[in-house]
């Protein structure tokens, strides 16, 4: 979406170039230019708004993502944890014949 957004803007500019390059080459009205000013304050007006919306679209990106890498890190601290805590709390496993041998000393 933003790309396509980011690609409308650059093809706006495009024709914007390319409008000012053709009316500076053609010999025009005051009036005419005075409506082609018209219409590029318009544009430009457009884009500005627009650039807003974008920025204003990042920003609440950037916020989502700065929230899923503090989740991420809490995550993976707590699995670090619990992974730390099954390895230590692992009973010894003890062979049968081990196990007889420590009953016989008991007794």
């Amino acid at each position: 979406e933003l790309e396509n957004q980011l690609t409308t803007k650059s093809k706006t500019l495009d024709e914007l170039k390319q409008s000012l390059a053709l009316n500076s080459s053609a010999e025009q009205t005051p009036e005419a230019l005075s409506l082609r000013i018209a219409e590029l304050c318009e544009m430009v007006d457009s884009i500005v708004s627009q650039v807003a919306e974008l920025k204003t679209s990042m920003q609440s990106i950037l916020e989502q993502w700065r929230v899923y890498d503090e989740v991420y890190a809490e995550v993976s601290l707590m699995t670090i944890r619990y992974l730390y805590c099954i390895d230590q709390c692992k009973p010894s496993v003890v062979s049968l014949e081990a196990l007889k041998n420590q009953v016989k000393t008991l007794q």
